[in-house]
């Protein structure tokens, strides 16, 4: 008796587990399916892994809304005491510089192979803008993911075009030159 007691205790603590997974799992494909009916689709060039085009797509529409917190939420480190002032900063700095472009089309380019980092340039075709960021994979409390690297918290740092980046999607197919 007390074996079957252990048992059924064991067994409705895993599929409690496997529920609450379940609606976590749900409520983040409801949030993703009801981001992407409210902003325009992302265009892409090169090689992302489903994983960097996610993060790349939030990316854009937490700028587009220009959710602070939940940019921040995107960022590589967000667990280092120490970053959480510049990445705030950075958030705050890429919502200012870049919130009406990711209002509307946006093309991502993704360079190189993404197995644990990605370099990604994104264009703003409505503002004529350019934005080079670092997409990783990384630790974080308890989970592993991507994420998006995110220590600028100078102004004139976050408006900064590498000179290598091509004015046009696509220039160097996806190939860093460096």
């Amino acid at each position: 008796m007390r074996v079957t007691v252990s048992v059924r205790a064991a067994l409705a603590a895993v599929l409690a587990a496997g529920a609450l997974s379940a609606c976590g799992a749900d409520e983040d494909r409801l949030q993703y399916a009801t981001d992407y009916s409210h902003h325009e689709p992302l265009g892409v060039v090169g090689f992302p892994t489903s994983d960097s085009l996610q993060v790349t797509q939030k990316l854009v529409w937490r700028l587009a809304d220009g959710r602070a917190g939940a940019l921040e939420s995107l960022a590589a480190d967000p667990d280092d005491k120490g970053a959480q002032a510049e990445i705030e900063k950075t958030a705050q700095n890429w919502i200012q510089a870049y919130r009406k472009g990711a209002g509307g089309k946006v093309t991502a380019e993704f360079y190189d192979e993404g197995s644990v980092r990605q370099l990604v340039v994104v264009y703003f075709h409505d503002t004529a803008q350019i934005k080079a960021f670092l997409v990783l994979l990384t630790g974080r409390t308890g989970e592993v993911g991507w994420r998006v690297a995110m220590r600028e918290p100078d102004p004139k740092e976050v408006s900064a075009t590498p000179d290598w980046v091509p004015g046009t999607p696509g220039g160097l197919g996806s190939k860093t030159p460096l």
